[in-house]
């Protein structure tokens, strides 16, 4: 059998990251993994901690360890319990108690636990203990006027366990109280959460005559400290005073009972008296410098956007309009960034985009590059300055007097690549020229790619974003120099042209050239090099598997008529290729036959990667579109997408090949390998949106100003980015071989 694993368990430590404590996370060394399972609400895991015991995780939120629980267990009863005068109901230390029942939703979390937390568990067993597996709503509704006292053992408010955290439920509560019955119910943590705990005060004094926050210290929750919301339904009910003295508790006494509810300053000004004392740094701080409002509307949901929002939106001066034609999609995007809106637009209506972009300081145009000619046009309209992340074509480039004229800037090619590649050619390129020196021959290549350890698949490749544009790029012509020749290649001979290139010896990469290199020879200032390329890294193997493909003609964007419902693949692939049956072996001896391997090694290899995709298969095709790229990229899109728990890689590698005054000559480097984090963002997106945010902020704050249609060509609109993106952590490692 093969080894428990779990995302949350990373070279053997558990890392507990979420949304309820931003910024920090608790990590905890791993003995091992006893328990993994999904129940039917959540993620179940166990794990045997090296200085913590057993610890029992759901949704990757620690919920007890054997040697802590004790702190948070017995303070969310004792303080309700000792405080009502006779309890009958919950919880066995007291003497007064004669039945408990235990509610939970989800059998699974009583099974792991009677397993491997037995003694937590072990009272289950006694014949007070009523143990009921189902909802606690319903179950709360159908007992009203019957306990004395209720707890409420929550996770944190998120999904499904947000409503345990508002008025209704607050109400059952309430109502299956028996006269003067406590509550207690866990209330986070002083530390990450008072506004919730504020609203939670409120909330419940609205309900209950008496409400009070108090609070335990637990080394494995967040910030160690997590508080308790207790409620009477007897007015005037002293909660502070325990009634009677309790023995055979670890963390409990009637001392620390008053003690509980006497919190920090900083903790009881706000929820008492309404005054927030806690420190203003970072973007609280900032929102004290009375920045002028600026209004940004940001076109596009996609994976690279996250980034570029969530560093527009670190300045409170900045209002976000996130739009996308799904507004679900929007309101995805926008989910829990402060000053940030979602709206459903449709760029193809001319009169709605106009107006919005009209409203805004500044428009971010990251949907499909076919779209940002009409964009500009509604923000020459509305003189709304533009950022996006690809290249100037000729319709863009078009608009340039109109841009000047409208005293907009238009700032272009502010991604990865193209992007980052232009902040470190332009800084090597001037740095040479200033010292006397020559550009002889400038590469620079880039590739998007799975990790090394996720890049198993026949085409060592998994699509981060669109599969159709990743394929029709490989169907781009290219032009290039080359020793001082021009070499043009036509889109469909371009995988014919990929070959090795070495960046360190942990990478088997080809390289191949990318659209038109030869016009950087201008934008560059380097007139005197006689290589000019750039182009894409894909791992060994790509490109004679993309060559197959192409050659089988499963690239080919034309619709066809005979592509329809009911077909095989195998059926599919006899009309592509023209064979004289579907038969696997037929197929294999024409595909042999069209591709012309080098030797059968080559031929076994890739067609068995045909096969992996299901091309031979008997299972029925979905075509897409009636034409067999976009019929393939469905297929591709179930195949090569990144799991959970994968990451990817961003390989960017100039290389300069520098001839000095003195004849001496130098081959210089700049070089950045980033990994994706597999909790956070991928390296592209962080790579591509990063900047565009970096850009945008630049354009706001008037460091980037000059009207008209921009590229980060020149030292003055580069350096700046630049410095930013390295103080970001983003930056490409300079070397001289």
């Amino acid at each position: 059998m093969a080894p428990l694993t779990h995302p949350s368990i990373q070279d053997g430590w558990f890392r507990e990251i979420s949304s309820q404590w931003p910024g920090q996370a608790m990590t905890l060394k791993v003995n091992k993994i006893l328990h993994v399972e999904k129940s039917k609400f959540q993620d179940v895991l166990v794990f045997e901690s090296e200085t913590f015991g057993n610890v029992l995780v759901l949704d990757g939120v620690i919920q007890c360890t054997e040697r802590d629980e004790f702190s948070y267990q017995e303070m969310i009863a004792h303080l309700p319990l000792n405080s009502h005068p006779n309890p009958n109901e919950e919880v066995l230390k007291h003497e007064s108690v004669t039945q408990v029942v235990l509610c939970d939703i989800d059998e699974a979390v009583v099974r792991v636990s009677k397993q491997y937390l037995p003694h937590m568990s072990e009272l289950l067993s006694s014949s007070k203990v009523t143990v009921f597996i189902g909802d606690g709503f319903k179950f709360l509704a159908d007992n009203e006027n019957t306990y004395d006292v209720i707890i409420t053992d929550s996770s944190d408010p998120v999904g499904p366990a947000e409503s345990l955290f508002q008025k209704p439920y607050f109400q059952l509560l309430h109502d299956a109280l028996a006269p003067g019955g406590n509550i207690s119910t866990q209330g986070e943590c002083l530390w990450l959460h008072l506004p919730l705990i504020s609203e939670l005060k409120k909330m419940t004094l609205s309900i209950f005559p008496v409400s009070q926050y108090a609070y335990t210290t637990i080394p494995t929750y967040p910030s160690g400290q997590i508080g308790f919301m207790v409620c009477s339904k007897e007015a005037g009910r002293d909660l502070k005073t325990p009634l009677r003295k309790l023995t055979g508790t670890r963390y409990y006494n009637s001392t620390l009972h008053t003690t509980a509810f006497n919190l920090p300053e900083f903790g009881r000004a706000i929820l008492e008296d309404g005054v927030d004392l806690q420190p203003k740094f970072g973007r609280a701080a900032r929102l004290l410098e009375k920045k002028a409002t600026k209004k940004v509307l940001l076109l596009g949901s996609g994976f690279v956007a996250r980034p570029c929002a969530e560093y527009i939106v670190r300045d409170p001066s900045n209002e976000l309009t996130i739009a996308c034609r799904t507004l679900d999609n929007a309101k995805a995007l926008a989910d829990g960034l402060p000053s940030t809106s979602a709206i459903s637009l449709d760029v193809n209506n001319p009169a709605d985009l106009e107006a919005k972009v009209a409203e805004h300081d500044l428009v971010i145009s990251l949907i499909p590059y076919t779209y940002h000619a009409t964009v500009i046009k509604a923000a020459i309209k509305g003189k709304t300055n533009v950022v996006t992340t690809s290249y100037v074509s000729p319709a863009i480039r078009a608009l340039d007097a109109e841009a000047k004229a409208a005293g907009i800037i238009v700032m272009n090619e502010i991604g990865l690549d193209p992007g980052i590649d232009h902040l470190y050619a332009v800084k090597t390129i001037d740095e040479v020229h200033a010292k006397g020196g020559k550009v002889k021959k400038f590469l620079s290549y880039c590739g998007g790619l799975p990790a090394p350890e996720c890049s198993g698949n026949p085409l060592g490749y998994k699509f981060s974003w669109s599969s159709r544009g990743v394929l029709l790029a490989l169907l781009n012509s290219a032009s290039y120099y080359a020793n001082g020749e021009q070499l043009n290649i036509d889109g469909k001979d371009l995988m014919g042209y990929a070959k090795p290139y070495f960046i360190t010896p942990a990478f088997a990469f080809v390289a191949y050239p990318n659209r038109d290199s030869t016009p950087f020879k201008e934008f560059y200032n380097i007139p005197e090099a006689e290589t000019v390329v750039r182009g894409t890294l894909r791992y060994q193997g790509f490109p004679e598997f993309i060559k197959c493909l192409v050659d089988l003609g499963w690239l080919d964007a034309t619709e066809k008529d005979w592509l329809k419902e009911g077909l095989t693949w195998a059926e599919v692939m006899q009309k592509t290729i023209g064979a004289d049956d579907a038969t696997e072996s037929t197929l294999v001896a024409r595909i042999k036959a069209l591709c012309q391997f080098p030797d059968e090694s080559e031929a076994t290899r890739i067609i068995s990667g045909l096969k992996w995709i299901g091309l031979f298969s008997s299972e029925k095709v979905k075509p897409r579109a009636g034409n067999l790229l976009d019929t393939l990229c469905a297929q591709l899109e179930g195949l090569m997408k990144y799991e959970q728990g994968e990451r990817d890689l961003v390989m960017l590698q100039h290389k300069f090949v520098v001839e000095w005054a003195d004849g001496t000559t130098d081959t210089l480097t700049s070089t950045l390998e980033a990994y994706g984090n597999p909790i956070g963002h991928s390296a592209m997106a962080l790579t591509v949106g990063l900047p565009c945010g970096i850009a945008t902020q630049l354009v706001l704050d008037g460091v980037l100003s000059t009207p008209g249609v921009q590229v980060p060509y020149s030292k003055e609109i580069c350096d700046p980015i630049r410095t930013i993106l390295e103080a970001e952590g983003v930056g490409l490692v300079e070397k001289v071989l």
